[in-house]
């Protein structure tokens, strides 16, 4: 295999592989961005039942 031909195929598969790279990281970060706002809103209700019951709590 000529050296210019060999050099090509391994810009090819690099550029395929930073391609690849790149969707994955995109993915996985809207993954993680619903998960952080699905969880922070779950939180946050989690929370203002606890505030609203305070007041039925006898001592």
């Amino acid at each position: 295999m000529p050296a210019d031909l060999e050099e090509n195929v391994m810009e090819e598969r690099t550029y395929k592989v930073m391609g690849g790279s790149g969707a994955l990281n995109i993915a996985v970060g809207v993954v993680a961005l619903v998960v952080g706002v699905a969880s922070g809103v779950l939180l946050l209700i989690s929370g203002a039942k606890l505030l609203a019951g305070r007041s039925k709590i006898l001592f």
